[in-house]
Parts: structure tokens; sequence; C-alpha cells
């Protein structure tokens, strides 16, 4: 016990530098990225709020916007924050098959958010309701309850997919 309270002592807290976590991103990361920012400021001259609403998925695609958060990422350098509300919100990205016990939340969700909205299906579940499709607790994909401006394929799609995807709904 002694010894690794010593070892600790001795040792410090040993922390990666940020530059030595952003090394993890691609260049193509990067690119993207700068093309968003430069993209956001252009259309709205501020950043852009992004809203995520899980309507019932297995949380594949919530690990992937989650990355999106980390320092590797980091999306809101190139100008995308989380909003807690959809009254805040330009664009609600949307995750998972539409339970019958969200069906309502999300047309809610819509319904306030303010216009003009983007509305992102993020994954195959969302798409059309995946591997989950015909189940007796499932309403079916995104587009089946509110209207859907882009669909972001993959199960889950990868961190990169969905900026390539958001920059060219932007466009």
């Amino acid at each position: 016990m002694f010894r690794i309270i010593k070892q600790r002592l001795k040792t410090g807290i040993v922390t990666k530098s940020l530059a030595e976590l952003s090394a993890g991103a691609s260049p193509e990361v990067e690119a993207v990225g700068k093309q968003l920012e430069s993209r956001i400021k252009k259309l709205f001259g501020r950043s852009l709020a992004v809203r995520e609403v899980d309507a019932g998925s297995c949380n594949a695609c919530e690990l992937e916007l989650i990355a999106l958060s980390n320092p590797v990422y980091d999306i809101e350098r190139f100008g995308i924050h989380v909003v807690a509300s959809p009254r805040h919100a330009d664009v609600l990205f949307v995750t998972g098959p539409v339970t019958r016990n969200m069906e309502l939340a999300l047309k809610k969700t819509y319904e306030a958010t303010p216009a003009p909205k983007l509305v992102v299906a993020i994954g195959d579940c969302a798409a059309c309701g995946g591997i989950y499709k015909g189940s007796y607790a499932v309403v079916g994909g995104v587009g089946d309850v509110v209207p859907v401006d882009l669909v972001i394929p993959g199960c889950p799609p990868r961190p990169v997919d969905i900026l390539l995807a958001l920059l060219k709904a932007l466009k």
C-alpha cells in the first residue's frame, strides 16, 4: 500500500498534452473541420447549435457523437456546439429507431426547434429502423415520424463521416 503511494508521489500526474491527443485525428478531420468552420460562419455568422435526440438506439451512434466532443475531434473548435434545449438548436441529430415511447417526445422536440431547422438521421436504425424494423416496440425510422433532411448511413457511422455529411448538408 505504502509502495503505491510512494510511487505516485514520486511520479506525479502523467497526462498527454493537447498536441499529443490531437495527433490522433487524421488530416481529413482537420480539412473537413476547417471547411465546416468557414461554411458555418458564412451561413450563420455564429456557431452551429446541435441538439441530439436518442429515439431508442443501442447507444453505438451516441458513442460516436460523444467522440466528436473529445480532444481528438473537438468539434467546438470548428464552431459546432451541443445545446441542452431544442429551442436553441439549428440542427437535430436523431439516433436509433423511433420507439413507441419516444415518438411523441421526438415530435415535440421537432416542433420546439425553431425554423429553419435541419434534421439528421444518424445510423442505419435512424434511417429505416435497422435490425429493429418490424418490432412491436418500434414505429420505424426517423423519417416515419418527422421530416428528415439528411441520412448518415452506418452502424455506427464514424465521427468523420458525420462531419462530412454535415458539411454536405450545409452546402
